[in-house]
């Protein structure tokens, strides 16, 4: 089943149990979903939403609430901040695992030791490439200045 009808299912299942967080998120994740087909199909009439622009929309909302939560918690927002929290973790339910630093350093190695080591923004570029989606892009950034010293 694709994403977006997963998105749509649970969606569902959401409104008959009268779990108003969970739909509240869905609703959310649904309409910046919709928000960037439109965009895409401005740019492109033709285009189709694919998991992969799915999961990259995913990426994009747990990323802001992420960073929110940080930010409430700094301003002594808890309540703000735990809020944003369960919005992460609902989130989370449909994005694929992420890798972990260990599973990185030997695909950053080989891309290393590919582009010899030359230019941290090509390395970074090869890498995100390769990466894309599967890992957080601040860990493959730390990784590589790691290996590249």
């Amino acid at each position: 089943m694709a994403l977006k009808d997963q998105l749509m299912e649970d969606m569902k299942a959401a409104m008959k149990a009268g779990n108003a967080d969970v739909l509240g998120v869905i609703r959310m994740i649904i309409s910046a979903l919709r928000n960037k087909e439109i965009d895409l199909k401005a740019k492109k009439p033709d285009f189709t939403m694919t998991d992969e622009v799915v999961t990259e929309v995913l990426m994009s909302e747990a990323k802001k609430r992420k960073e929110s939560a940080l930010s409430f918690e700094a301003g002594g927002r808890a309540d703000l901040a735990a809020k944003e929290k369960a919005e992460l973790e609902v989130l989370q339910k449909y994005l694929p695992k992420q890798m972990g630093k260990e599973e990185i350093v030997p695909i950053v190695k080989d891309l290393i030791a590919k582009n010899a080591g030359k230019d941290f923004g090509l390395v970074m570029r090869e890498v995100m490439k390769e990466l894309k989606g599967k890992a957080d892009g601040a860990i493959i950034g730390e990784v590589v200045k790691e290996l590249m010293k």
